[in-house]
């Protein structure tokens, strides 16, 4: 019978686990050859907006292998529900078997693209940050200022985003913790902030290369389908150092996609995260450097945060806690 993990539990359990070295770990396997990730599969919808991603693989001679399901529906708060929803199924490697059911809603693919976004500012942000901005007001855009945290001791942020009330609910949520500045435009945010994290599901650029300070930091979080872009191609064209976590999936979709698609980019000049996390050469040398990581989402974040979850709870449960 296989273990079933609601919400409430997994996110319990989640306060034990090292969801940035998970990731780090996964990164690593995936860029060293060492897991095995197929092609996303992807539905589109149009009425209401949404998307639901299916991404699945394995690490190889690890226990598990995992299916994962997760949606984003951008009118659903309006209905009272949470945009993200979604679960993650553990199967044994070496049967088959299903191990585990985590009815996470979506929350472990939110934390764990918050913690990655955490990682990338780790190896390619300016060292001093005097504010971070922030683009979009939805759970991936708090996530990432809450996981920043581990990784900066900066205090000011500059967010921005489409709708003004809910600009303002996300800065009294966290104001215990951050002080906010509620920006007009994103080209405000741009012009005040040396790290800036975009969360938005935008089609359109939001920011242009002539917007962003000396030395900024992106990490583009938000542009995970084919249509989806919040960057102008030109800052990735004249970006010292382009990131991505998986060279094939950026292919297919994120900003990479989009700039190698207008012959802005070249493939020849991507940076995989888990070869750069290995080799200091391949990080941020310089804080007058222009930086960018493309996070669009690899299995093996799936596998490892979702690993890491049945691991704490089998451990709690032997020990009889």
């Amino acid at each position: 019978m296989p273990t079933i993990l609601k919400i409430d539990e997994i996110k319990s359990l989640l306060k034990e686990v090292d969801v940035k070295t998970a990731m780090e770990i996964g990164f690593k396997a995936y860029s060293n050859g060492q897991s095995v990730v197929p092609p996303v599969g992807e539905l589109l919808f149009n009425n209401p907006p949404g998307d639901v991603h299916i991404k699945y693989g394995y690490i190889i001679n690890n226990d598990y292998y995992v299916i994962k399901i997760a949606s984003g529906f951008y009118e659903n708060p309006s209905l009272g529900i949470a945009s993200s929803q979604g679960l993650m199924l553990l199967f044994k490697q070496q049967t088959g078997e299903l191990t585990a059911i985590l009815l996470d809603e979506g929350y472990l693919t939110d934390i764990r693209t918050a913690a990655a976004g955490a990682l990338a500012a780790k190896y390619f942000a300016p060292k001093i940050i005097e504010s971070i901005g922030i683009l979009g007001t939805g759970v991936q855009a708090k996530l990432q200022l809450v996981q920043l945290r581990t990784q900066t001791d900066c205090k000011r942020v500059w967010l921005w985003g489409r709708n003004p009330q809910k600009a303002e609910k996300l800065k009294n949520e966290l104001r215990p913790y951050f002080d906010i500045q509620i920006a007009t435009d994103p080209k405000e945010v741009a012009l005040n902030s040396q790290l800036i994290v975009t969360t938005t599901p935008s089609e359109t650029p939001l920011l242009e290369l002539e917007d962003l300070r000396q030395g900024t930091h992106i990490t583009a979080v938000g542009s995970d389908t084919a249509t989806k872009q919040e960057l102008d191609g030109k800052i990735l064209a004249h970006a010292d150092l382009v990131v991505v976590d998986s060279i094939s999936q950026s292919a297919t979709r994120g900003e990479v996609f989009q700039a190698i698609k207008l012959g802005l980019l070249s493939p020849e000049n991507l940076i995989e995260l888990g070869k750069a996390i290995q080799d200091p050469q391949l990080q941020r040398y310089s804080d007058d450097q222009l930086t960018v990581v493309d996070l669009t989402g690899v299995a093996v974040q799936d596998i490892m945060i979702a690993k890491s979850v049945l691991l704490k709870y089998q451990l709690t449960k032997n020990n009889g806690l």
